[in-house]
């Protein structure tokens, strides 16, 4: 019998502590019903072209962990296949931590947040840094904003899985809120001017 796909987080230190605290049951079940998905689907696509923040996870080659956030407009996560996500890498502070990483282990995890929906997709797979790509690049840079991309970065996913949206914080983007308060704003003065209308009939 093949490995089931969720055992690359499910190592036998991790099935240990879920049979010792009561959960291994309920895993089990899910392993046995096909597990976690290993190619992107329809449904995961679509949730990636809306999302504005995720966290990419890797580690050094001795296992020393980095979390560094990516974030931009929505659709800065592109599919590129069933198997591969891409984004530009931006500018930042050249620490070239995540860089470094990837250059002596490939293992990498994306954390994507949705903290106005209350969703979070987990992802594991490999990344690579592509450099000197101009036409993938352009594929992947942000089309909006004055920021400079200088590499590409490709994930492999190999699983992924959705949380619940337990202890999420309901985040709401300032464009997002600007955008509601136009609308309000703009219904506001539509009423008040109806209003003076009918009070202008009412004179006459």
């Amino acid at each position: 019998m093949s490995r089931p796909v969720s055992d690359i987080a499910f190592s036998a230190s991790v099935k240990a502590e879920q049979t010792r605290r009561g959960s291994r049951s309920q895993f089990e079940r899910m392993e046995q019903s096909g597990g976690w998905p290993s190619a992107v689907t329809g449904d995961l696509a679509a949730f990636l072209s809306t999302v504005r923040t995720a966290y990419i996870g890797t580690a050094s080659a001795d296992g020393q962990p980095y979390i560094q956030h990516r974030g931009g407009a929505p659709g800065f996560l592109k599919v590129i296949d069933e198997h591969t996500i891409g984004f530009a890498d931006l500018a930042g502070n050249r620490q070239y931590i995540t860089a470094g990483n990837l250059a002596e282990n490939p293992r990498a995890f994306l954390f994507v947040m949705d903290y106005k929906r209350r969703i979070r997709i987990k992802l594991w797979g490999r990344a690579r840094i592509v450099d000197n790509d101009d036409d993938l690049l352009a594929r992947l840079r942000p089309s909006a904003g004055n920021v400079k991309a200088e590499r590409s970065i490709l994930f492999a996913v190999e699983a992924w899985d959705r949380n619940c949206s337990q202890h999420i914080p309901v985040l709401i983007p300032i464009d997002d809120i600007e955008d509601a308060m136009s609308a309000a704003h703009a219904r506001i003065a539509e009423l008040e001017s109806q209003l003076a209308r009918l009070h202008g009939a009412s004179r006459d």
